[in-house]
């Protein structure tokens, strides 16, 4: 599964975290005299005016920004003299292209948070004082925010359509390792739907997941210090009273919640997802024998092999009954506790509107990269199931058996001649 793309990847996916933390030890030591040599802040980045004192685009952010990419695509250089194989530009470079999206893209969401509190306390003076807002500070704002938003929806449009193509190279990798074994898997059942389909859901799960993420660490590195921050304007939670980052505990403790209730209650529907492939498998792959040969896909034989099927689709439904109930009660009720934590400060009138909506959108990113597991359970459920029927796949294959990386592999063009011998 990741052997056909990734370069080596038990030593890969471990440099890949342990070079993040190199870097990110690096910039909070050093960080400061790197800029004095490196940083293309002076030259590029928009100064402060009397209008705009804090600009987006400063010097400390240029910094920032160019630092992510420069230690993104320098992890990329020993790869490509260590073990430099025919994906590498796509695993390798692709894969920190993708993450460096990601971070550019919650680093929006973080300017959008600071907008939100400007933009919304203009509302509230205009609602409450008529005429006291003119019409060039209100279509400014929105302006403003349409400078940056439509060049991120440019990016993120080009990214889906790298993603897309980076998934179908992965599950293309995948495919030419397996089909160079194929004399061997061909006897296994189900291989057909294994290589076809399990691949094509494994790459596809395994990108969204990590993409989703790797977003929620990087949401949790900006905005818990905002909320952090913001948790000051909050005068008292209900029952406890007033607590340090109160809002931050109260994220962690909801996400918390969730997610080991629905690890709990779902513990069963890996398996029964893993035991419903295999009985899919049988049914379908007795119609396809039916095809070609007369005798085979009988009516009593067919007959069993649905009953079978129904069993097992009944079994799941029945589980995912009690697991739906916890998971969408845990989904609604979690969106009303960011207003009963702010609810005090709300009755006394400590916050106004661009603050309760600044405060909001914080928790909510923050919270929602908590629960990212409770949010991705179903998800992460069907990936448990690929993962064991493609393991239990692989496990067919001898471990010593050369490695086919893509079909103008050598490797893979000569196992149609291991097979034909055989």
């Amino acid at each position: 599964m990741f052997r056909s793309f990734f370069p080596e990847p038990r030593i890969f996916f471990p440099s890949a975290l342990l070079w993040t933390v190199f870097a990110m030890v690096l910039w909070s030591v050093a960080g400061e005299q790197l800029a004095q040599v490196l940083s293309l802040g002076p030259a590029i980045a928009i100064q402060p005016t009397e209008l705009d004192p804090e600009p987006f685009f400063s010097e400390e952010k240029v910094w920032l920004y160019q630092y992510i990419i420069m230690a993104g695509y320098l992890f990329c250089v020993p790869w490509y003299f260590y073990k430099r194989t025919q994906w590498f530009w796509w695993s390798v470079v692709g894969s920190v292209t993708i993450i460096e999206v990601v971070y550019f893209n919650v680093q929006i969401g973080a300017w959008l948070n600071d907008w939100y509190g400007g933009f919304y306390n203009m509302i509230q003076q205009a609602l409450t004082e008529p005429n006291s807002v003119s019409g060039e500070d209100f279509f400014g704002q929105i302006w403003t925010v349409a400078y940056v938003l439509v060049p991120n929806i440019t990016v993120l449009v080009l990214n889906a359509f790298f993603t897309a193509h980076y998934l179908f190279r992965w599950r293309r990798a995948m495919n030419a390792y397996y089909l160079a074994h194929w004399p061997v898997l061909r006897e296994v059942e189900g291989a057909s739907q294994r290589i076809q389909e399990d691949t094509q859901r494994f790459a596809r799960i395994v990108e969204g997941l990590a993409i989703t993420f790797v977003g929620s660490i990087m949401t949790l590195i900006v905005f818990l210090p905002l909320l952090f921050d913001l948790s000051q304007n909050i005068t008292e939670l209900p029952i406890f009273g007033p607590v340090e980052g109160s809002l931050v505990w109260v994220a962690l403790i909801s996400a918390a919640f969730g997610t080991v209730l629905l690890a709990l209650v779902g513990i069963k529907l890996p398996g029964l997802e893993f035991e419903n492939q295999k009985v899919e498998a049988a049914y379908r792959k007795e119609l396809v024998y039916g095809e070609d040969h007369i005798e085979r896909s009988q009516p009593l034989t067919l007959r069993e092999l649905w009953f079978n099927m129904q069993a097992n689709y009944f079994r799941l439904y029945r589980h995912y009954l009690y697991f739906n109930i916890a998971r969408y009660a845990y989904l609604q009720g979690a969106n009303f506790i960011p207003l009963i934590a702010m609810g005090p400060s709300i009755l006394t009138g400590a916050l106004t509107l661009g603050l309760f909506q600044q405060i909001s959108n914080a928790f909510g990113q923050v919270e929602d990269s908590f629960k990212f597991l409770a949010s991705s359970w179903t998800t992460i459920i069907d990936l448990i199931s690929v993962y064991k029927r493609l393991r239990w796949f692989e496990s067919n294959v001898p471990r010593d058996a050369a490695a086919a990386y893509d079909f103008n592999d050598e490797v893979y063009l000569n196992s149609g001649m291991a097979g034909a011998t055989a």
